[in-house]
């Protein structure tokens, strides 16, 4: 399944760099900074999986949780820690350090990744699978994605729209200004894409796999108007890819919070800096339905609740 998901991505940047890019980015290519990106995660994968297995910084499920999860006791977590950090240096490296369209979605990755570090760490202390409040953690997104808002509006970015808090629409529709509800727009994503992703790592594989194709649509969407953060999209790509390497069926390491809130994050900086809500939409797909899946469970539960 890996082998396959590598090779499909790598056709499509192979063409996207072959049709697309050499026409107009000459020197350019969004090939180069996946494959680097999925070639170190999965070697380094190799020296921190036994290093977190050794220090014991394993799974912990719920006791009423299926009895499926019990074969993987033992597992060690956190994978975050060593192939987010690759997707953004190799981002960085390629991109340039100074580029905004890198530098500011960096930064909210790694807030969202301390976010899920600290919920991971809460966990260990105390020993079950409960670590920050989520009503904290909720907050935490949200308040990572209006600081974002802020940054990107009082940022002098360049734009092909020649004005900010645009919406791109397919067409008939064309652009949509959205004016001061560009704000809690930018805010909901942030926290609808982060608890998404978390929400789909249940699946040996699953967030991971989801995750790199979500940042190969993101990165086509954004290319046209911002190269640098089509960089930074594909070399998260090539992370995750990477990190499928150990994290495939039956998996030697899970990603945890500290991974799949950074995921998220990123997937919803990248749409916030552009405008491409929509796009992000239709490549999250999967994120988007989990997250709907489960608050209609809860919002029927607490129906059914009151009507007992």
């Amino acid at each position: 399944m890996t082998a396959g998901l590598s090779f499909l991505i790598i056709i499509i940047l192979l063409f996207v760099d072959w049709r697309i890019i050499r026409v107009s980015l000459a020197s350019f290519s969004l090939t180069f900074p996946f494959l680097a990106a999925a070639i170190i995660t999965g070697v380094l994968g190799c020296f921190c999986v036994p290093l977190l297995t050794k220090l014991k910084f394993e799974q912990i499920f719920r006791k009423e949780g299926p009895t499926s999860h019990s074969t993987k006791i033992g597992t060690p977590t956190m994978g975050g820690l060593y192939f987010v950090p690759v997707g953004i240096i190799i981002a960085r490296l390629i991109a340039g350090c100074s580029s905004p369209e890198v530098s500011g979605p960096v930064t909210v990755t790694l807030a969202f990744a301390a976010i899920g570090l600290l919920d991971d760490s809460l966990t260990f202390i105390r020993n079950h699978n409960y670590g920050l409040p989520g009503w904290l953690k909720f907050a935490l997104q949200v308040a990572s994605g209006i600081c974002f808002f802020f940054w990107l509006d009082s940022s002098n970015l360049p734009s092909p729209y020649r004005m900010k808090a645009l919406v791109p629409l397919p067409p008939p529709l064309g652009p949509l200004y959205l004016g001061k509800w560009y704000l809690p727009l930018t805010a909901f994503c942030f926290a609808a894409m982060g608890n998404g992703v978390n929400l789909t790592d249940g699946l040996d594989g699953l967030a991971g796999g989801t995750a790199a194709l979500a940042f190969i649509g993101m990165s086509i969407a954004v290319l046209p108007i911002y190269p640098g953060l089509a960089v930074f999209g594909v070399s998260m790509a090539g992370a995750c890819i990477g990190f499928l390497i150990h994290n495939r069926y039956k998996a030697s390491i899970f990603m945890g919070d500290t991974g799949s809130l950074a995921l998220g994050g990123a997937l919803a900086a990248m749409a916030a800096f552009s405008g491409m809500f929509f796009p992000l939409f239709i490549a999250s797909g999967i994120f988007v339905a989990e997250t709907i899946s489960v608050m209609m469970q809860v919002y029927f539960n607490i129906k059914l609740f009151f009507l007992l």
